[in-house]
């Protein structure tokens, strides 16, 4: 057969698959409008052991979990532990722990005029949901919110990367396992798949990925008036500032952009420190580097400790945009070597940027750091209020004037004061952005509200003291509207 005839082939065997799959969907998402009202149903015990199951799944099979992220982009073992499945569990035990408080419904303390009433909100499930993942985590941003999903009591329809094939299907080989397709699905394929699941009427929308892509979710979601969570991205700044403990920031910070290859949206995109601490705050962040990954080009570029660009598409991206900031006039002060075979680029730091260069105003989500200096923090709030609210914004101070000023004078996502990345660890705040940078939160509670409505429920009885303003409206009861007014 010719080359034009396997190719042509290949194409009707792409094409006969994705018409399948969207078979599927259609299949399994009648199964799941069906089944959703028996899963809303189901009691705090049922629920935890759902949860349970999972769990025992993921201990279970950590070995496939490290094998699966290591064949989409060389992760290591320890990096995946703590990215990927601690991450992963931890949000299940907490959910384990505290859903049954979560659950119950919450009484609600009635004002003046409402005194004869009783009042309570209580979370019932939105029904059937769609979660939509990246690629960067693809393991922990996947299973992280069907952890909330599942404990608010929801049907889910999954859509992995599909630039991580291999965490892919093992994630569909686990939910499979785990979970009958009329309550959780995965489903693999690239756009036409997504297209597919986006017009479907879900009642709920969880989505991980860039502001451009959750433009199109939130649009198709608004075809049915369907919620939505949107967990986006954006140029997170850190602040370096004078009263700084600089080896510490040095050390959080070439961390922050090292782990994950930079690809992360939460790490540091750009740097802007106190121009007295510059030089010494850039030296060590260069030495953490070199501590982290190695001394030299060759011991980086062979680092088990240090993952690769997920494809041949964004290693180019990055070495384009930095190639054409260097071009028009910014210098490479530390790393900068790629090798496209392997889609490794070196961590690089950059300094005398131009104002106009791309890496200043395009989400970087790599591991370059442009580095810009300032004089006072009044600049600083003026610069990244300039911009999009960041999905982060990282302080490194030990003036509390000068922490309380940037984080009152800016707004953010979620901000972390002497550290990084750590805001996504914890169980009990909320992450999440805000406008550019995302709609809505998750993690723990915050995220099994996200899967739940709060439905008010209020009890009354005949007596109830509100008749007493029905029409006629008299003179005395217009008397008694003027109280009300007039005192409650």
């Amino acid at each position: 057969m010719s080359a034009s005839g396997i190719l042509e082939q290949t194409e009707k065997m792409e094409e006969e698959s994705v018409k399948q799959e969207i078979e599927r969907i259609n299949r399994i998402f009648a199964m799941q409008q069906k089944h959703r009202h028996i899963v809303a149903k189901s009691s705090v015990g049922e629920r935890i052991q759902k949860l349970k199951k999972l769990k025992q799944w993921v201990e279970s099979n950590t070995e496939k979990i490290h094998k699966a992220l290591y064949s989409d982009f060389k992760k290591s073992v320890p990096e995946t532990d703590l990215t990927e499945i601690f991450v992963v569990t931890t949000e299940l035990n907490h959910a384990i722990s505290h859903l049954k408080r979560w659950m119950k419904p919450k009484q609600v303390s009635p004002t003046v005029p409402f005194l004869t009433t009783k009042a309570e909100i209580r979370y019932e499930p939105k029904g059937n949901c769609l979660i939509i993942a990246p690629w960067n985590f693809p393991f922990n941003l996947t299973i992280g919110p069907l952890i909330s999903c599942i404990a608010a009591g929801n049907t889910a329809m999954v859509k992995p990367s599909e630039f991580t094939p291999a965490t892919s299907r093992l994630m569909k080989e686990m939910l499979l396992e785990v979970f009958a397709e009329e309550e959780v699905a995965v489903f693999e394929g690239a756009v036409e798949i997504s297209q597919a699941l986006l017009a479907k009427p879900f009642h709920h929308i969880f989505f991980t990925g860039s502001p451009q892509v959750g433009k199109i979710v939130m649009k198709a979601a608004a075809e049915h008036l369907a919620s939505v969570t949107l967990e986006l991205g954006g140029k997170s700044p850190v602040i370096v500032d004078e009263t700084a403990d600089l080896e510490d920031a040095a050390k959080k910070i070439a961390w922050g952009k090292g782990v994950n290859n930079g690809q992360i949206c939460i790490a540091p995109d750009y740097l802007l420190v106190h121009e007295s601490k510059k030089d010494a705050l850039l030296d060590k962040i260069k030495q953490n580097l070199n501590n982290f990954y190695g001394d030299s080009k060759e011991e980086k570029e062979n680092s088990s400790d240090y993952a690769r660009i997920i494809s041949t598409r964004h290693h180019s991206r990055l070495k384009k945009m930095l190639e054409d900031t260097v071009n028009q006039g910014a210098t490479v002060y530390a790393g900068g070597n790629s090798n496209a075979e392997d889609n490794y680029l070196e961590p690089t730091v950059l300094v005398d940027i131009p104002e106009d260069a791309p890496v200043l105003h395009e989400e970087i989500f790599g591991p370059i750091l442009p580095v810009k200096t300032y004089k006072n923090l009044d600049e600083v709030i003026e610069y990244v209020n300039a911009k999009e609210k960041p999905l982060a914004l990282y302080i490194f101070s030990n003036s509390k004037k000068n922490q309380e000023l940037v984080i009152s004078s800016t707004s953010a996502g979620g901000t972390c004061v002497n550290d990084v990345l750590t805001q996504f660890l914890h169980p009990n705040i909320p992450f999440g952005g805000i406008n550019n940078s995302g709609i809505g939160n998750s993690h723990g509670e915050y995220g099994f509200k996200a899967f739940s409505h709060e439905r008010s429920v209020l009890h009354h009885h005949a007596m109830s003291p509100l008749k007493l303003l029905m029409p006629p409206y008299t003179d005395q009861v217009k008397g008694m509207i003027k109280m009300l007014l007039r005192f409650f």
